[in-house]
């Protein structure tokens, strides 16, 4: 019987292109057990409905460190989600996480990011004049995709941008499924945290106008808001968060849009469908997340799609492919950047563990395609999109590089 459950993550056709295994579950066993990389079995969710219960239900728990949830990783630790942190465990659940979201939330609302828009335009201008002088083809992904978002969330929090070949080795490692070992990935963290230490001492030193000042005062306060460990804990991941997704998102993007180049076209022509496209290119992607969503522990005997998922399973909800659910998007496969719904998809999750950085993802994105769409309205892709490869190994997707010609 152990034989008859398929191995995941699926294999695909091509870079750009889902698995068909997703839609084939999404339609006949839309709760589907599947075999990690680690050996272990965990319940695979593909359809909107169940995708978003699991997403905002309490009984499905972020809370990974526990012994009989399933291992994602090869590590000894079974990754990232089940890594056992000190500090951070108890904020990522109920009133303090709630307390967690209220500290930084101001950061990242609409109004901020209004704010910081023309800023981060002129960080995409600066890189994209630096790419041009080198000549075409360039390569998207180096010149442009990973920096600015390192440099936007080193300026939001006050790091400096350029350790950002530090970030991105810190990241792949901590995000490993099957590349790294566990004393690598020891090693990361404890090369990671001690960076971040620093960081918030100086910071502490010398406040400036960015959010690590502004938190290394709430830790200073009398009523102690954050632990140290919290302190270190939360900028970690948004130097991590803030530039891993985006960057590999912007890659997508461009990608996705140029290997049917009439979406970015229609874009040139009309400089008003940047929103729709940027939330069609999010709704679409399959590329991003390796496991296809951040998976859940059911803490109560629960049910999905008239099939039970008892007390004890480990769940993943399959964002992409829920993403393509005829049943909440009618022709889901189709690019429709004037689509009426397209923004409730689910790449930035639901509920209260909603992406609290996805009003910054958002507009770094939206300034991007209308740069290249504004100044290149040539742009292609060196390559055929057959040939795009696909990052392996870790949790974090994405394409390797993307080189274009202008």
């Amino acid at each position: 019987m152990a034989d008859a459950i398929p191995e995941f993550p699926f294999d695909r056709p091509t870079a750009l292109e889902p698995p068909p295994q997703l839609a084939e579950l999404r339609e006949r066993c839309p709760v589907a057990h599947v075999r990690l990389p680690s050996g272990d079995v965990a319940t695979l969710v593909t359809r909107y409905d169940d995708a978003r219960a699991v997403l905002t239900d309490p009984r499905f728990s972020r809370d990974l460190a526990r012994e009989d949830a399933a291992r994602l990783a090869t590590t000894e630790d079974g990754g990232l989600f089940r890594r056992r942190r000190t500090g951070s465990a108890a904020m990522r659940a109920g009133q303090d996480h709630l307390r967690w979201r209220r500290l930084l939330s101001g950061w990242f609302t609409q109004r901020k990011m209004a704010v910081w828009r023309p800023r981060i335009q002129a960080m995409a201008e600066d890189l994209l004049d630096a790419m041009l002088a080198k000549g075409s083809p360039g390569n998207l992904s180096a010149g442009l995709a990973l920096p600015l978002p390192v440099r936007v969330i080193c300026a939001l929090v006050g790091a400096p941008s350029e350790d950002q070949d530090k970030f991105a080795h810190w990241s792949q490692v901590m995000l490993t499924l099957t590349r790294f070992t566990q004393d690598e990935v020891d090693t990361a963290y404890q090369e990671f945290d001690a960076y971040v230490s620093d960081l918030i001492d100086r910071n502490r030193a010398h406040p400036g106008d960015d959010l690590l000042s502004e938190l290394t005062q709430v830790t200073d306060a009398e009523d102690g808001r954050l632990s140290r460990d919290e302190l270190v804990s939360t900028v970690r991941g948004l130097l991590l968060a803030g530039h891993e997704t985006t960057s590999n998102m912007i890659s997508i993007m461009m990608a996705m849009l140029l290997a049917e180049r009439d979406r970015f076209e229609d874009v040139v022509d009309d400089p008003d469908l940047v929103p729709g496209t940027v939330e069609e290119v999010l709704r679409l992607d399959s590329t991003l997340s390796v496991l296809g969503g951040v998976p859940r522990f059911v803490t109560e005997d629960a049910e999905l799609s008239r099939t039970g998922v008892p007390a004890g399973t480990t769940v993943i909800p399959h964002i992409p492919a829920a993403n393509r659910d005829p049943g909440k998007f009618p022709y889901p496969d189709r690019f429709d950047p004037r689509r009426a719904n397209n923004a409730q998809h689910l790449t930035f999750g639901a509920g209260p563990h909603y992406c609290l950085g996805q009003p910054l993802a958002r507009v770094e994105l939206q300034v991007v395609l209308g740069l290249l769409a504004g100044r290149l309205p040539g742009l292609r892709l060196r390559d055929h999109p057959s040939d795009l490869r696909l990052r392996t190994g870790g949790m974090s997707g994405g394409l390797q590089e993307v080189w274009v010609t202008w």
